[in-house]
């Protein structure tokens, strides 16, 4: 399982002839990360932000997930830590409703605990295992190509259910990210097949969809919540289910 081979078509949606083997993004793809980060924060800053109401730990989420992603990208750029980005994140979520982690042996109890209890929420989305089982019956080799490092992503992976993805590049694999396009040609050779005969799907349409198909790949825009892209000319689809046939 998961080395090139004898797949002969037949699975795939319409439109996808010739693809022999299939790349994932995890965060959001493959792996239900909002769910986790979101529940795990309320958890661990329930007691930092008494009588917050429903809309407000939405918002308090969506600052942590969607808007304080440029830390993310500057621990990519080697500028910050992961545990670095990870307080600042929480930071200016907390700030924006005014409460500051100013003690550093606070703001280590906030991470290691917000940590802990993101990993107990990993999950997969359910359309996640029933593509697997198709591509496995098809003899599809398929992998995962992620923005974050190797072994992280592994436990991940390994924590919803999803050992059997043994193909995983991570940015520490070749020392770049997406949407340079090593990082995905790393994953591309390590399924054993050529960049035109492989499908890249992810939830970024940037790094994802438009990243691997610059990189000579069929890239696949995962919109899973219907956001509104008008310039985008790319493939799209809802579900991980829309690529079968």
């Amino acid at each position: 399982m998961n080395g090139g081979g004898g797949y002969d078509g037949g699975i795939l949606a319409a439109g996808l002839d010739g693809i022999r083997g299939v790349l994932f993004d995890i965060d959001d793809t493959l792996v239900d990360l909002e769910f986790a980060m979101t529940t795990a924060l309320r958890g661990v800053s329930e007691h930092l932000l008494p009588g917050l109401d429903e809309s407000g730990w939405e918002r308090f989420g969506r600052i942590f997930t969607r808007e304080t992603t440029h830390f993310y990208d500057r621990y990519l750029a080697g500028e910050l830590s992961f545990n670095e980005q990870r307080l600042l994140r929480g930071r200016a979520a907390l700030g924006h409703f005014g409460v500051e982690i100013e003690d550093s042996e606070q703001a280590r109890h906030w991470i290691s605990s917000y940590a802990s209890l993101q990993h107990s929420y990993i999950r997969a989305f359910d359309d996640v295992a029933p593509l697997l089982d198709a591509l496995d019956a098809a003899g599809v080799p398929y992998g995962a190509v992620s923005n974050n490092v190797h072994d992280y992503q592994r436990v991940k992976l390994d924590a919803a259910g999803l050992d059997r993805i043994g193909v995983l590049v991570g940015t520490d694999t070749l020392g770049v990210a997406k949407p340079d396009p090593a990082i995905y040609l790393e994953g591309v050779r390590r399924l054993g097949i050529g960049p035109g005969e492989t499908l890249y799907v992810g939830d970024n349409r940037l790094l994802d969809a438009e990243g691997s198909t610059a990189a000579g790949l069929l890239g696949v825009w995962l919109n899973r919540g219907g956001e509104p892209a008008p310039g985008f000319a790319g493939r799209e689809v809802a579900s991980l289910l829309d690529l079968l046939a």
